[in-house]
């Protein structure tokens, strides 16, 4: 997949920052998105080859400060030509290259930045004490990128923080929006409703995976091409998160794969563990963004009716048919772990469009809220319910595989504890059945063109 999609703004800003910083000189940006998002290639489009000015990408690797320091000085020799920079921290590396700026325009780019937490946490402080002290004369283009958004945001956001608006720009990152799965599909030759929702289960729209799956086309069947030896899907989970995690993954990982198994209550999960997992369940959802509470769009924020979901459809389906069939997979058993898609995926998937079409929703950009509903003893659930709170619309849907299995009259009699609850007597009300029989017309429907 070699072609660029979506971007194309940030691709747009980043660039002309770079080649404008003689002239408006310190510019700090802060680029932050999940891992497999495609930032890297985002700063590799921008800035490779692009005008005069030089770039140097460093990575906040898991190593001690002295050998980041002897990595980043070889770096800089090659780079920059600096034969006799002899740094003893990262403070003088950073000194080094801010000093630099005040002659030659420079782009520099640190990845993972929330790592140096890790490293050494008072290099913030030194930043921001350098950053203060050059900003006005050099001219350095700072990317400050990180795959932790709540981490990052917390850097740079938070109260008290070295680095507290320091940040000239603030770029997230999100995944590919389903309009750019579809043309991606359509490119290649392989979009149909049935598939599409098959992609949306194995990528969330995060182009790294959209890349793999461009690699199954000559199959018959994607998953002859997920689940099979040498497929770099086999061990991605893992490979995301267990570094993050560190000594206790295992644990997250139960909790991951109790929530896959549609645990999603606290209480379900903690039992389907067999341990305590309040401190996990916090983790996962402030620092690691894995997971996310998600309450009935009624619901205040302080309301005790949260139910937490995996944030990645990815990592849902790696969960619940690759990590829960992991002795298969030491055996290179695929027959197995295909034979467990082929009999649960409908039903899983039926669980993920629901997503989907939230995701299509979304992209129109025709609603200010949009969430699911249940009541509070966990009954007269609803799906979908998006609203506009401008034009006093709401859209009340149901989703199902099959348009023949979708009951207006038994939607319209659930929805009303919502309508009172939220006091929707007075906005114009559609109720719909969406479907992978209607989803190409609805993806037509909700474009945001």
């Amino acid at each position: 997949m070699k072609k660029f999609y979506n971007r194309h703004s940030e691709l747009a800003e980043l660039t002309n920052i770079s080649a404008k910083i003689d002239s408006t000189f310190g510019q700090l940006t802060v680029l932050v998105g999940k891992r497999r998002v495609g930032k890297t290639r985002l700063l590799k489009e921008a800035f490779t080859n692009k005008g005069t000015t030089k770039t140097v990408y460093f990575f906040i690797s898991r190593k001690s400060e002295a050998m980041l320091v002897n990595e980043f000085a070889e770096l800089i020799t090659t780079e920059l030509n600096a034969k006799f920079f002899k740094p003893e921290s990262l403070k003088d590396i950073i000194e080094y290259l801010l000093d630099y700026s005040t002659r030659t325009p420079l782009t520099i780019i640190i990845d993972e930045f929330q790592d140096i937490q890790r490293v050494n946490p008072s290099l913030f402080s030194d930043i921001q004490n350098l950053w203060d002290a050059y900003k006005a004369q050099a001219m350095m283009h700072l990317v400050c990128c990180g795959s932790m958004y709540n981490m990052m945001t917390k850097i740079f956001k938070e109260k008290d923080e070295p680095l507290m608006n320091r940040d000239d720009r603030f770029f997230h990152i999100k995944p590919l929006k389903p309009s750019y799965i579809k043309q991606i599909m359509v490119d290649l030759g392989v979009f149909n409703a049935e598939t599409m929702l098959q992609w949306w289960c194995l990528t969330g729209g995060i182009p790294k995976y959209l890349e793999w799956l461009s690699l199954s086309t000559e199959h018959n069947n994607v998953f002859d091409y997920v689940v099979s030896n040498g497929s770099p899907f086999i061990k991605e989970g893992a490979h995301r998160l267990v570094e993050d995690f560190g000594s206790e993954h295992q644990n997250y990982f139960d909790i991951l794969n109790a929530i896959s198994c549609g645990k999603t209550k606290r209480s379900d999960i903690q039992n389907y563990v067999g341990t305590g997992v309040d401190v996990h369940l916090e983790r996962m959802e402030s620092n690691f963004n894995v997971i996310a509470k998600v309450q009935p769009i009624s619901s205040k924020q302080t309301a005790r009716d949260a139910r937490f979901e995996i944030e990645d459809p990815f990592l849902n389906f790696w969960f619940k048919f690759i990590h829960s069939n992991s002795s298969a997979v030491e055996m290179d058993n695929f027959d197995y772990i295909k034979a467990h898609i082929e009999r649960d995926f409908n039903t899983f998937s039926g669980w993920q469009l629901e997503g989907l079409f939230k995701a299509i929703l979304a992209e129109s950009n025709q609603f200010s809220k949009i969430g699911g509903y249940w009541d509070p003893k966990g009954k007269d659930e609803i799906d979908i319910v998006a609203v506009n709170e401008l034009d006093k619309t709401v859209l009340i849907a149901e989703c199902k595989r099959q348009q023949s299995k979708y009951d207006e009259t038994r939607l319209i009699a659930k929805s009303q504890s919502l309508i009172t609850k939220m006091k929707l007597q007075k906005y114009q009300i559609t109720y719909r059945g969406f479907s992978l029989d209607n989803l190409e017309d609805v993806m037509t429907e909700f474009s945001a063109n």
